[in-house]
C-alpha cells in the first residue's frame, strides 16, 4: 500500500489545540476563507477542519494570514495527509533546483514554498498529528531542499556570467564541485524550531572549483556564499525563506563567509574551542559537494571526539556548563518573560547537559555521538552516565519547551524564544499549548524551568562556579548571550556588548595570552573573576578597558593567568590598580614584563634598605656593554617602581615608606649606571687621574620622591693634578668629566628599546645652564662663597652624595656641601629673598587648582621653603642640616630654632600632602582632577589622607593648608 493509499487528510486527524482565545478574530478569518472555499467547492473540507483551525487562527495572526493570503494553500493542507503534503513541497523545491529559472524567479518560488511548509507544519503540530521529532525533521528537510535550490540558482547565475564552468548539478559534487555547505546547530541535528534561522558553515577546496580562467577562488567562493544567503533571507511581500547565520565558521570576526578547507582544518587543530567541538556534534553535509563535505567532517572527527583528555581539558569542557548561573532554592523562576531557549531552566541547559558529557565520554564511546539531543540523552542513560529519572524528566521537559518555543514563534513568525511579559500576549502561546487558565499555564512553565535548572545544577556540581552572583556569564558561541548582557549591565558595565565581544575574541585566541589551548582553558576560569574584580572596584569600565589593554599585549598568558588564579587577592589588587591608576596601568600595558616582579615572594613585603640597589645592580652586572646596561637598569627599575606603586595604591606604603623607596631606586640606578658611564668614557678617551661624585638634589636628594619625580643632579669632581689629561685622547678634567656627565645623563634619561628611566635636570649646578655640566671642587667652593643666590642655597640644603668613585671622595663632596651651607648669612636678607621668590613664583607659576599640592598656598613649596630658610640662616651657628623636609623641621624644633607649634602645623600639612601626592602621582596625570574620578578612587584617596570620605578629605586639606600658609609666613621673617 502506497503512502497516498495509507494517507488520511489533516482535516480528519487534527484536533483542537486549546481554547478559542479570540472568537471574533477566528470568525473574521473563517468568513474570508469561506468565500474562497464556497467558490472553489471545498466548504465541507473547511467545515470539517474548522474546530481545529478556530483556536489556531484566534491566537496566531501569522498563521491566519498565511491561510487568508492563499486559501488554496489551506485547502491543500487540510485535504492531504501531512506527510504527503510535505513530500510534495520538498519535490517542488527540488524542481526549483533542477529548473532553469533565474535567481529572482526561483527565490520567489522558494518563498511561496516556505509559506506552504510553514502552514502545513504548524497545523500538523498544533493539531496533534505530528510529534516533536516529525515537526523539527520537516522544518530541517525543507531548509535542506531550499539551500540546495538556492545554491543551484546562484551557480547558474555564475555560469551565465562566465565565471563558473558548467557542471552536472545532478552529480554527487553538486552544481559547484569543491564548494559545500554544512548544516550546524539545530538544523544539523534535524531539530530546527519553527521560526529559526539556519546556521550554515561554508567551505571550499580552491583547486577543485571549476572556475573560468582568471577568476580568483576566494572572491568567487565568498560571492557565491553571499548569493545563496541573499536568496534565502531577502524579504519581499511573499516573505522570506530562512534567515541565514554564517558565523559558526572558524573565527568569524576575521574570516570571510566562505573558508578554504585547509585553513579551516588548521584553525580547528590549533585554536578550536570546546564549544566549537560541541557545535560540530550536530554538523552534517546539507548542500553542494557532499562527498567533500563528508570527507571534511571525517577529518574533523579527532578534533570533535578526543580519546584522551587531561584534567585541564575536562575542566574546560565543564566550564561550558558552569558559566550559566544555577538558581538556588530561594531564587525566582517565572513564566513571565522567560527565555525558553537561553534562560535558566531553558532548552540550552538541556543541550549543554547532554553535549558536555558527550564531549568528555564520546571520544571512547562512539555510541554517545548522536546529534539529536534526546537521542544522545537516551544513549548517555543507556551507558549509565545519566539516571533514568533524570533522563525521563529532561526528555519530557525538552519536548514541552520546544513545543512552547514553536508556539511563541507561530504567533507572529518572530525569531523569539521568550514568553511575553504581557498577560494578554502570553495567553496566545498558552492557548496554543492547550491552556485556558493563564495562572495554571504560568505554574506549569515554572515547574518545567525549575526542574531543568535543578537537574542542570547537579551536573559537575563540585566544580568551581564560572557564573557570577549577578547571573550567567556565557561567552561561548559567536553571538552575545542575552542573559550575559543582562548580567554585565547589573555589574555596572556601560557597554555590555563590547565587554562580551572582547572576551569572546580572547576565547577565540585573538591575543597571544590565549593563543594556546592551555591559555584559553585558564582564561575560561579567569574571565568571571576579572569581571567580578572590575565590579568590586566601583569603576568597572575603566578597570576592564585598562586590563584589556594590558592583557592584549602579553606575549604569553599561561604563567600570569596561573598566578592570578592562584592568588585572587593579588589579582583583585591588579584590577583595582587598573581602575584607579591609569599611569600604572599604562606602564603595564606598554611593558607587561613589569608584572614579573609580582612573581617574587617579596613583592608585598616592605622594601628593606639596600634591597632595590641589589636588584638593579645585579641586573646591570649581567649586562654586556653600556647599552645593555641601560636596558637592564630600565627593566629592573620598572619592576621595582611598579612594586612600590602597587604598595602605595594598596595602602601598604605611605609617603614615609614610598618616598625613600623611590629614592633608593633612583640611587640604585645611579650607582649601577655611573660606573658604566665612567667606564664608557674611559674606553673612548682613556683613564683620567681624578675622582668624581654624583650629588642628588631636589626630591631625590631629600628622599621624598614620588612615582613621577625627575632627578636633579650635579657632578662634582677633583683632578689629581690641575694639568692632568686622559691617557688616550688627552682630555682635560673639564672635558673628561663633562663627557662622563653627558654619558650618565644619557644612561639615566635616553629612551631605549626598554623605554625611558628618569628625566634628568642639571640646572641646579653652579651657574645653571651657563656653566660647565661638571663642577670641579674648587669652582664649587668659590661659587658658593661669592656668587650663589639665596634660591641656590635653599636647593643645596637637599643635596646629598648619591655615588662617588670612592668613599673618601664621597665624604669630601659631602663636606663641601656642608661647608657651603654653613657660611654666615644675613637672616633678614635671606627672609626677604625667600618671600620675594615665593611671590614671583605665585605670579609666574600659580597653582593649577585645588589639587595642586605643590604650588597651592600652604602647599609643599611653602613648607619646604620654610624648612630650607631656617636651615641656611642657622647653619653658620651650628644649626641642623637635614636634606629631608620632615626631618629638618623636627630637628629645627628640637634645637629651639623654630616655634614648636608652627613646626607641628607645617609637619601635619606636609605629611598629609606627601601621602596624597604619592597616591596621585602613582595613579593620575597632573592635569586630572581627582574629584572627577570614580567614587571608589576618591574613597581610596580619603583613606590615604586618613579622612572619613572625600568631602572630609577636601575640608581637611583646605584647613591644613590654610594653617600651614600662616605658619610658613611666621617662620620666614
Amino acid at each position: 500500500m502506497s503512502v497516498e493509499e495509507r494517507a488520511v487528510s489533516l482535516s480528519e486527524r487534527a484536533v483542537p489545540c486549546g481554547p478559542v482565545l479570540d472568537a471574533a478574530a477566528a470568525e473574521r478569518a473563517r468568513e474570508q476563507i469561506a468565500k474562497a472555499a464556497a467558490r472553489d467547492g471545498w466548504s465541507d473540507l473547511l467545515a470539517k477542519g474548522w474546530p481545529a483551525l478556530a483556536p489556531v487562527f484566534s491566537a496566531a495572526p501569522y498563521l491566519a494570514a498565511l491561510a487568508r493570503r492563499s486559501p488554496e494553500r489551506l485547502r491543500r493542507t487540510l485535504g492531504e495527509d501531512p506527510d504527503v503534503r510535505l513530500a510534495a513541497i520538498l519535490a517542488e523545491a527540488g524542481a526549483v533546483e533542477a529548473s532553469e529559472a533565474d535567481p529572482e524567479a526561483g527565490g520567489a518560488r522558494l518563498r511561496e514554498l516556505k509559506a506552504d511548509a510553514h502552514l502545513a507544519i504548524a497545523l500538523a503540530d498544533l493539531g496533534g498529528v505530528w510529534t516533536l521529532d516529525q515537526v523539527t525533521d520537516a522544518l530541517s528537510r525543507f531548509a535542506d531542499a531550499a539551500l540546495r535550490a538556492a545554491l543551484a540558482l546562484a551557480a547558474r547565475a555564475e555560469v551565465a556570467r562566465g565565471r563558473l564552468l558548467a557542471s552536472d548539478p545532478a552529480a554527487a559534487a553538486g552544481p559547484v564541485p569543491g564548494f559545500f555547505l554544512l548544516a550546524m546547530g539545530k538544523h544539523g541535528a534535524f531539530e530546527l524550531n519553527y521560526s529559526s534561522d539556519i546556521d550554515i558553515s561554508v567551505f571550499y577546496e580552491p583547486s577543485a572549483l571549476p572556475l573560468a580562467e582568471g577568476v580568483e577562488p576566494q572572491g568567487f567562493a565568498v560571492r557565491l556564499a553571499q548569493a545563496v544567503s541573499r536568496l534565502m533571507q531577502d524579504r519581499t511581500p511573499e516573505g522570506y525563506v530562512f534567515r541565514v547565520d554564517l558565523r559558526l565558521r572558524p573565527d568569524p570576526s576575521s574570516t570571510p563567509p566562505a573558508v578554504p578547507v585547509a585553513a579551516a582544518l588548521d584553525y580547528y587543530e590549533t585554536v578550536g574551542q570546546n564549544w566549537e567541538r560541541a557545535a560540530f556534534i550536530k554538523a552534517r553535509a546539507c548542500a553542494g559537494d557532499l562527498p567533500r563535505a563528508e570527507a571534511f567532517l571525517r577529518e574533523l572527527q579527532p578534533f570533535i571526539w578526543r580519546k584522551n583528555l587531561d584534567f585541564a581539558a575536562i575542566a574546560d569542557i565543564h566550564s561550558i556548563k558552569r558559566q550559566i548561573h544555577t538558581y538556588k532554592v530561594d531564587d525566582r523562576l517565572q513564566a513571565k518573560g522567560a527565555d525558553l531557549k537561553l534562560g535558566r531552566g531553558g532548552i540550552r541547559e538541556i543541550e549543554f547537559y547532554v553535549q558536555t558529557q558527550q564531549l568528555i565520554l564520546g571520544g571512547r564511546n562512539p555510541a554517545l555521538r548522536a546529534g539529536r539531543t534526546l537521542a544522545a540523552l537516551a544513549a548517555l542513560t543507556e551507558a549509565g552516565h545519566v539516571t533514568p529519572e533524570a533522563c525521563a524528566e529532561l526528555t519530557e521537559a525538552y519536548a514541552d519547551l520546544r513545543a512552547l518555543e514553536h508556539r511563541v514563534q507561530m504567533v507572529a513568525d518572530e525569531q523569539t524564544h521568550k514568553l511575553p511579559e504581557s498577560d494578554a500576549e502570553r495567553r496566545r502561546p498558552a492557548a496554543l499549548w492547550g491552556h485556558d487558565d493563564l495562572r495554571r499555564f504560568d505554574a506549569a512553565v515554572k515547574r518545567i524551568l525549575k526542574g531543568v535548572n535543578a537537574r542542570y545544577g547537579e551536573l559537575f556540581s563540585e566544580d568551581e562556579d564560572l557564573s557570577s552572583r549577578f547571573g550567567s556569564l556565557v561567552f561561548t558561541g559567536v553571538e552575545d548571550d542575552p542573559e550575559t548582557l543582562a548580567t554585565l549591565k547589573r555589574m555596572g558595565f556601560s557597554n555590555p556588548a563590547q565587554v562580551s565581544s572582547t572576551i569572546r575574541s580572547w576565547h577565540h585566541g585573538h591575543i597571544s595570552a590565549t593563543r594556546t589551548e592551555r591559555g584559553r582553558e585558564l582564561f575560561t576560569r579567569l574571565a568571571p573573576r576579572l569581571l567580578e574584580a572590575a565590579n568590586a572596584t566601583g569603576a568597572p569600565n575603566e578597570a576592564f578597558l585598562r586590563f584589556a589593554d594590558f592583557f592584549s599585549r602579553l606575549s604569553s598568558g599561561v604563567q600570569i593567568q596561573s598566578l592570578f588564579l592562584a592568588q585572587p587577592r593579588l589579582f583583585g589588587l591588579i584590577v583595582e590598580v587598573m581602575a584607579f591608576a591609569p599611569n600604572l596601568a599604562a606602564t603595564l600595558a606598554r611593558r607587561p614584563a613589569a608584572l614579573d616582579a609580582m612573581l617574587d615572594s617579596r613583592f608585598f613585603a616592605a622594601v628593606e634598605p639596600g634591597e632595590l640597589a641589589e636588584a638593579v645592580t645585579e641586573a646591570v652586572r649581567r649586562a654586556d656593554g653600556f647599552e645593555a646596561a641601560m636596558d637592564a637598569a630600565r627593566r629592573a627599575q620598572r619592576e621595582q617602581a611598579f612594586r612600590v606603586g602597587v604598595q602605595v595604591m594598596s595602602g601598604a606604603a605611605a609617603a614615609a615608606q614610598a618616598g625613600p623607596a623611590f629614592a633608593d631606586l633612583a640611587d640604585a640606578c645611579i650607582e649601577a649606571l655611573a660606573p658604566a658611564a665612567l667606564a664608557e668614557v674611559e674606553r673612548l678617551g682613556g683613564a683620567f687621574p681624578g675622582e668624581v661624585a654624583v650629588v642628588a638634589l631636589g626630591k631625590c636628594g631629600s628622599r621624598e620622591m614620588t612615582a613621577r619625580s625627575d632627578l636633579d643632579l650635579m657632578t662634582f669632581y677633583r683632578a689629581a693634578d690641575p694639568a692632568a689629561a686622559s691617557a688616550g685622547k688627552g682630555w682635560a678634567a673639564e672635558t673628561f668629566y663633562g663627557r662622563f656627565t653627558q654619558r650618565l645623563v644619557a644612561a639615566l634619561s635616553a629612551p631605549t628599546g626598554e623605554g625611558g628611566l628618569y628625566e634628568v635636570d642639571l640646572q641646579l649646578r653652579p651657574s645653571g645652564t651657563k656653566g660647565p655640566v661638571a663642577v670641579s671642587a674648587a669652582a664649587f667652593a668659590d661659587y658658593y662663597a661669592r656668587e650663589a643666590e639665596t634660591w641656590e642655597l635653599l636647593a643645596l640644603t637637599r643635596g646629598r652624595v648619591a655615588w662617588a668613585t670612592s668613599p673618601a671622595f664621597a665624604a669630601e663632596a659631602a663636606s663641601a656641601l656642608e661647608a657651603a651651607l654653613r657660611r654666615p648669612r644675613d637672616a633678614a636678607r635671606a627672609a626677604r629673598d625667600v618671600r620675594d621668590m615665593r611671590a614671583l613664583m605665585t605670579e609666574e607659576r600659580p597653582a593649577k587648582g585645588f589639587w595642586d599640592l605643590k604650588l597651592s598656598p600652604g602647599g609643599l613649596v611653602d613648607i619646604e621653603f620654610a624648612a630650607q630658610h631656617l636651615q641656611i640662616v642657622h647653619a653658620s651657628r651650628g644649626g641642623p642640616l637635614r636634606a629631608h623636609t620632615g626631618e629638618a623641621l623636627r630637628a629645627l624644633a628640637e634645637a629651639g630654632l623654630a616655634d614648636a607649634r608652627a613646626v607641628e602645623t607645617l609637619e601635619t600639612a606636609w605629611r598629609l600632602q606627601q601621602d596624597l601626592s604619592q597616591v596621585l602621582k602613582v595613579a593620575l596625570d597632573d592635569d586630572v582632577d581627582p574629584a572627577e574620578e570614580p567614587r571608589a578612587f576618591k574613597a581610596l584617596l580619603a583613606r590615604a589622607g586618613q579622612a572619613r570620605d572625600f568631602r572630609a578629605l577636601q575640608a581637611k586639606l583646605r584647613g591644613a593648608r590654610a594653617e600651614a600658609a600662616t605658619a610658613a609666613a611666621m617662620l620666614i621673617r
